[in-house]
């Protein structure tokens, strides 16, 4: 689970963000099939880690075996479909990247196809009756006005000059608000905002399971309370943890080397 930070100051967390990707940027890189191991690695706990939250039931083990092939026994077909499809749907986002494919309203609706894999009546479409999100401090626009709400938050992104750790996680927050789709808006909208990270430069990040109280408190903070540095926050640490962990690979590839 993430330990949040005793003192919060966002401008020295973005310093030592920035400073950690100049480090790692230093360094000899990494061999392609040392990259998909990784890669690899971070698919599988990633695309458990997001499925848990909305209610998967696979284990982080029966989910990379899921992504091997492998059927589990006594758990639904939904489950399984889920998870190939988050595998999917970030492996999209990876080769978007590579095309340097910019955040648009069609780009963010191929994505939330590829997730919701095992409903095709509604992938790729914004929903067409009203929704609340049971619990929380917000209720998201009518659909007659989702088309428009994300125009503007699209239009919005593109414009801003905010940090991109910020920049990231206030559309998260806006786009969850807006709940486009009839489901799958928490995966989709954690797959943009890797997508956001990544295309600055910075590593993609996991929201684990364990930390889901904490994530959803943020969106409360937002709605409610009106700030989003409780987001900002923990996107932050959950990037400087990526960082630590792959300066201290490539360090130790560095003194074998």
């Amino acid at each position: 689970m993430m330990k949040q930070a005793k003192q919060w100051d966002k401008n020295n967390i973005f310093a030592e963000i920035d400073f950690l990707k100049r480090k790692i940027a230093s360094f000899r890189p990494l061999t392609k099939g040392e990259i998909q191991r990784l890669r690899d690695e971070f698919t599988v706990e990633y695309t458990f880690d997001s499925n848990a939250i909305e209610g998967n039931t696979l284990t982080l083990r029966e989910t990379a075996m899921v992504l091997e092939g492998v059927t589990i026994d006594k758990k639904p077909l939904k489950d399984h479909l889920e998870a190939i499809g988050h595998r999917d749907a970030f492996n999209y986002i990876l080769e978007m990247i590579q095309k340097r494919a910019n955040l648009t309203e069609r780009f963010t609706k191929d994505i939330h196809s590829l997730v919701l894999i095992d409903r095709p009546e509604d992938k790729g479409v914004y929903r067409s009756i009203p929704v609340r999100i049971l619990g929380a401090f917000h209720t998201p626009p009518l659909p007659v006005q989702i088309p428009e709400k994300m125009e503007q938050l699209i239009a919005e992104y593109g414009k801003s000059t905010l940090h991109p750790i910020e920049k990231a996680a206030l559309f998260h927050l806006k786009f969850e608000g807006i709940h486009p789709f009839v489901d799958g808006n928490g995966r989709t909208g954690r797959l943009i905002l890797n997508f956001s990270l990544m295309k600055n430069g910075y590593l993609p990040v996991d929201v684990k399971f364990a930390d889901r109280k904490r994530y959803y408190d943020a969106f409360d903070s937002y709605y409610r309370d009106k700030t989003s540095e409780p987001m900002i926050q923990l996107i932050s640490e959950y990037e400087i943890s990526q960082e630590n962990r792959f300066f201290s690979i490539l360090k130790i590839k560095g003194e074998k080397g």
